[in-house]
Parts: C-alpha cells; structure tokens; sequence
C-alpha cells in the first residue's frame, strides 16, 4: 500500500497557490490598476502618482482666470475661455476614461473574487486563511472602489457644469471680439480716409508750388499754404495715431456704461431737486397766505439769478405802490440781521450774483405804516452760468457788447453800440478807437447790477470806473451781465481788490 505524506501534500499546495498578499498593494489601501488583454490576460497599468486629481485641475484654472480677468484684453479673455473649454473636455474625456477603467476594476475584483472563492474551497491550512484574509481585502477594497465611483460621478457633473459655462462665456467674449472688430475697422477706414485726404491736399499743393513758384508773393501766400496744410497734416496724423491706438486697446469699458448712468441720474436727481425747491416755495408762499389774511403785497417773478422781482399788491385796498417808499435788503436767512442794498428803491429789483443764496426782503412804508414782503427761499443760481464764467476765465480778456444808458447819472443821448472789455487787470469801455474809460482794479472802482428800472434791470449794470465817471450799461441778455459782474469780481479779487456796488459787503464765504 502506498502511504500519503500529508506534509509533502501541503508543501505541494504551498507552491502551487502563491500569497495573494504579494500583487495587492496594502500600504496604499487600494488595488493595482489591471485591464483586460488579449486571450484574457490580465495586465497591469502603471499609474502616476503625481498625476493632479480632476478636481485640483479645475480649481487652478478658474483661479487663474479669475486673476487676469481685470488684465486681459477681450481677444486674450477669448482665447483663455477656449483653452479652459479644451482644458474642460479632455478632463471631460480623462474622467470618461477613468470610469471606464473602473468598470474594468469591478470586473477584476469580482473575478479576483470568484478565483479566491475557487481556491479557498481547494486549500487547508494556512493556505486557506490566507484565501479567506485575501476575499476580506477585496471585498473592502469593493467598497472603497463604490465609494470612489461615487466622488467621480459627482466630480463629472461639475465638469460638465464648468465646461458649459466655459462655452458660453466662450461664445459671449467672441461676439464681443466680433463686435470690437468691426468697430476697429470702422475707425481704421476712417483713417485711411483722412490719409487719402492728406495725400490729396498734398498732391494738390505741391501742384500749386509748381505752377506758382514765379512770383515772390504767390510763394509766400503758397507758403502760408503749405504750413497750414503741414498743420492739417499733423492733426490728421494724430487722428490717425488715435485710431491705430483704438485699434490696439479698444475694448468695452462697463465704467464708460456706469458713467453715462451716473449722469443721467445726476442730471434726474437735479431735476427732482429743482421740482422740490419749487415746491417747497409754493407751499411756504401759501403758509404765508393762510397765516396772514391781511397781507396786502406781495412778490412776483422767478427767484433766481437773471429774472426780475416785482412788488405787486394782493387786494383793492393796498394802498397804491407808487405812492410809498421802498427800500430793498439781503439776508442770509428769515431770521439773520438784513443788510440794505444801496439804491434799490424801486418796485422792481433784479438780482445780482452777490444775491446768490441769500433772501431778498422789500420794506414798503406807507401812511407811516411799514410792510415787509420776503422771498419765499434763497436765490437760485442761473443754470450753465458758472461753467460759462469758467469758460471765459481762460482768456485774457472778454469782450461784450453794451449800450450806454447813462453817464455820470445823465441819460446818454447815443444808443450805438460799445465794447466792454473786461480783463484780468483792467477794465475798458470803448467804440472803435474811441475809449470812454480804461481803468484798472482799484478800491475807488464799483460794479454791480442796475438797482431799479423797468423790465430791462435783469439786463443792465452800473459801473463806477473812477471817482467822477461813472455808467449804466445795457448787455444783449441777462446771462452776459451777469456773467460779465462775476468775471470782473473775480479778476479784481486776483489783484486783492473786492470789486462790489455801492455799499455793499463782500458775501460771507467769498
């Protein structure tokens, strides 16, 4: 009889089933990555282990866009929308790839799984634990291989998120580098239009040159010519720098969008203030009506820089205007000590610009009776009258064109038309050659609005140029007067001299 050497058996089983523990990968908890060969033939895959994970790759490319986003010009931000959305569909296709590499997993371990399941049932021993320790292991890297499927197909959804917004971010920078073309190209054919023209008008004249080159004084006439087609020629250039500079940096600017919003809510804003303030005096002019029934004149006119105010009466039994004696103030306030303006005496009284932001009150006294009438508000300024003024600072002198009314406080016979120059360090009045008065700032000078008169105050001035010689002057239009008394006061000021009218103080603030 034959006899079995059981420990011979097992040293056969030994050799013959190898460790399952030698091709699993234990210290990184994971298996290898296997697929599928030809005849069935398991093969291994080797991995990079520095490879990024998709989802790091993702962070760092929205990172870097949204870095250079304020940097980048549109062509720039176009071409980096592209890279991302190649960048986005091969992670798109590395995560296809992978899923498929993981299915092939699942088919490995459970195959894997089926083999140690074979020999668990073939073996004894310790052969046998080792079997069953190896089915433990795949078993747990089974779920850790769900788990990860799990992170991947959450991973591939907000690939495919990304990827759709970067394709139509995509799709937006291209119509706008479409639409920033055709305007470059616009303004490109703009400035080769202007070249044409400068090549034409040079053609042109170097023709007149040639026919006219005989006589000394066509040459100068054609020299004078030549420089201000040269000059013509240097604007056009810079016409066409700017464009090629367009061309180059032309790209929308939202600011240049939220600057025009912006004015046109100032100018809103401005308009609902202007509606509010006359609102204000209409219901304070009516406050005035209910709280004084007796109230016998009153004010009428626009109270602002450029109108007239008139003193009317309110009922049958005011007493007759003409027949009482009226004196004009400036207050700060209602309440503000009143400060008496020299020589408005009269019904009707135009604002000046030291009126500006200050009440107007008309005390009339009649029958030994005194009535006051007040303006409902402050005088407003006259609208574009400052950045006119501001205008006209920049030059040396400004003329305007006036008729004298009266000289030396007598009515002037001639009504024909003078200059009055009003410059930075003098003040002059004339008629061609003919100079009625050339004085510079001084303390003797006064200038100020016409105080009384009819409908024409708005329009008129006095100036006292010197002590002895003094004017009435008429302008074309309020806007001119007034803007020709804050010139003066203001070159005046330049020189130390607080040029005023006749009593009156410098404003507080000037």
């Amino acid at each position: 009889m034959t006899r079995v050497d059981l420990d011979h058996k097992d040293a056969m089983q030994q050799e013959a089933v190898p460790s399952v523990s030698d091709d699993a990968n234990f210290t990184l908890n994971r298996f290898p990555s296997y697929k599928i060969g030809a005849d069935n033939v398991i093969v291994e895959v080797n991995e990079d282990s520095n490879v990024p994970s998709l989802k790091e790759i993702v962070v760092k490319e929205t990172a870097q866009l949204l870095e250079q986003q304020k940097r980048l010009s549109v062509r720039d931000l176009a071409k980096k929308f592209e890279n991302g959305l190649v960048t986005a569909a091969k992670i798109s296709d590395e995560a296809k790839f992978r899923e498929a590499a993981s299915l092939d997993r699942h088919v490995l371990l459970k195959k894997l799984r089926d083999v140690l399941e074979s020999l668990r049932g073939r073996v004894a021993g310790r052969n046998k634990d080792d079997a069953e320790e190896a089915i433990t292991m795949v078993e747990a890297l089974a779920v850790q291989l769900t788990q990860r499927e799990g992170e991947l197909i959450q991973e591939n959804a907000e690939v495919k998120k990304l990827a759709n917004l970067l394709k139509q971010a995509t799709e937006e920078a291209r119509k706008i580098v479409e639409e920033e073309r055709a305007l470059a190209c616009a303004e490109i054919g703009n400035a080769r239009a202007a070249v044409q023209r400068v090549e034409q008008a040079a053609f042109e004249q170097q023709k007149l040159v040639s026919r006219n080159f005989e006589t000394q004084e066509i040459f100068i006439e054609d020299k004078k010519h030549r420089n201000k087609l040269l000059k013509d020629l240097e604007e056009l250039m810079k016409e066409v720098q700017e464009a090629r500079r367009i061309k180059m940096l032309h790209q929308p600017s939202k600011v240049m969008d939220m600057e025009h919003e912006l004015q046109a809510l100032r100018i809103q804003i401005a308009e609902k203030s202007m509606y509010a303030i006359q609102l204000r005096k209409e219901l304070a002019m009516n406050k005035k009506l209910d709280d004084n029934n007796s109230h016998l004149y009153d004010l009428d006119g626009s109270e602002n820089l450029g109108s007239c105010l008139r003193i009317i009466s309110c009922t049958n039994s005011s007493p007759d205007i003409s027949n009482c004696s009226i004196q004009w103030f400036r207050i700060l306030s209602e309440e503000s000590k009143k400060e008496l303006i020299s020589g408005a005496i009269k019904p009707i009284y135009a604002p000046e610009p030291f009126d500006v932001g200050r009440y107007l009150q008309a005390e009339i006294i009649s029958n030994n009776k005194r009535v006051t009438v007040t303006t409902t508000g402050p005088i407003d300024p006259a609208a574009g009258l400052g950045n006119y003024v501001e205008a006209l600072m920049r030059k040396a002198d400004t003329e305007f064109n006036v008729v004298i009314v009266q000289m030396n406080g007598q009515d002037y016979s001639s009504n024909s038309i003078h200059v009055f120059h009003v410059g930075k360090m003098r003040i002059k009045l004339c008629k061609g050659r003919n100079t009625k008065a050339d004085e510079q700032y001084s303390t003797s000078m006064q200038l100020c609005g016409v105080r009384g008169g009819g409908n024409a105050a708005a329009q008129a001035l006095f100036w006292q140029a010197k002590k002895g010689l003094s004017f009435t002057l008429a302008f074309e239009s309020d806007r001119e007067r007034n803007a020709a008394i804050m010139l003066a006061r203001r070159f005046a000021f330049d020189c130390n001299i607080m040029l005023a009218g006749p009593g009156d103080h410098a404003p507080t603030g000037a």
